[in-house]
């Protein structure tokens, strides 16, 4: 099996938790944290940043909140198969909120 996908993690600007839908995925977040967007892709998740912050099949929340990559909270967890990406999208995102990060994933 190919290992070409990856997750990627976008920090999301504050004002995100102005958005009704954001605030509602994320009842408890701890404030201190920043908000994330959690993604997968067939791309790098550079490429695929840029992608979004185009307005190219964009997350809304992405493209008008997206500030940066976050590396460090998903470089260890690529490549992976198209199966693990698929599964591992919403685990991620699931541990992070976990960790009191406030999550948006599709």
């Amino acid at each position: 099996m190919k290992k070409n996908k990856n997750i990627y993690v976008v920090e999301l600007d504050g004002a995100v938790r102005t958005k009704k839908k954001f605030t509602e995925a994320n009842p408890n977040p701890n404030p201190a944290l920043p908000c994330l967007y959690v993604g997968r892709t067939g791309l790098t998740p550079v490429e695929r940043f840029e992608k979004h912050k185009a307005g190219h099949k964009s997350s809304r929340m992405v493209k008008h909140f997206g500030i940066k990559l976050k590396p460090e909270l998903y470089e260890h967890l690529n490549p992976m198969t198209a199966e693990e990406v698929e599964l591992m999208e919403k685990t991620h995102a699931e541990k992070l909120r976990a960790q009191g990060y406030a999550v948006w994933q599709k």
